[in-house]
């Protein structure tokens, strides 16, 4: 039987800069709040995307043996909590991962007036949830959250005491390139979005201009033939 299909913005298999250990991340597309400042405006549209099946983005985020955990975020993953439960359920049949889920929703909303199906479901899966919506102003350059405003909630005792500082360990990211594509996988150092958007842009623009003309040898030595007799 299949699943909820997901509407996929991107994974990441095997990082260490989106919570403790190796985790995979899943970002799902389109996002409801479309908070100024946003790290990802191409993920906000609720457009047509990748579609994937749960278990298989759940056999795909654990092909790398290392992976502990696994880390969603988006676009808003309460939009299509539904099938991230499903997701979740999925990988830990195959290995005991952990579970962090970002939101753009505070906690208590979620539990008193969910915003779609799904949501008690994979509040259930998730370990620690990083509530509330991006605030550029409070973007303070700490932690595994965007802003100050937004909190970090240990829903299970898995992280808790371990020694992970998600509120105010300093940021890392890293940047993923796969043929014409790079992804920006963390929250990033403040700084770091205009730095990497300007470089893509510097690429994108290279790759646009049009190519010198390439002149063949062969064309070349017949042209050093004709110059004698031209002269």
């Amino acid at each position: 039987m299949t699943g909820t299909a997901l509407n996929v913005a991107a994974t990441r298999v095997g990082t260490e800069v989106l919570g403790p250990g190796v985790r995979s991340v899943l970002w799902v597309q389109g996002c409801p709040l479309s908070c100024a400042g946003c790290m990802a405006p191409d993920w906000i549209p609720f457009r047509p995307a990748r579609s994937a099946e749960p278990r298989e983005l759940a056999e795909e985020l654990l092909a790398d043996p290392r992976v502990g955990g696994l880390t969603f975020s988006g676009g808003e993953p309460m939009a299509q909590a539904a099938g991230l439960a499903e997701v979740a359920r999925a990988a830990k049949e195959i290995r005991d991962v952990s579970v962090i889920c970002f939101t753009g929703h505070r906690l208590e909303r979620l539990r008193t007036r969910p915003p779609g199906p799904g949501v008690p479901e994979l509040l259930a899966e998730v370990d620690v949830l990083i509530d509330g919506p991006y605030v550029a102003a409070l973007d303070d350059g700490r932690g595994l959250r965007g802003s100050s405003n937004q909190r970090v909630h240990h829903l299970t005792a898995r992280h808790a005491g371990g020694g992970y500082d998600f509120a105010h360990r300093p940021r890392t990211a890293e940047i993923a390139v796969s043929g014409p594509e790079a992804l920006l996988v963390g929250v990033p150092p403040q700084g770091l979005v205009g730095a990497f958007d300007s470089a893509v842009d510097a690429v994108r623009a290279r790759m646009a201009a049009p190519a010198p003309p390439h002149v063949s040898e062969a064309a070349r030595e017949a042209v050093r033939e004709q110059e004698p007799h031209e002269r």
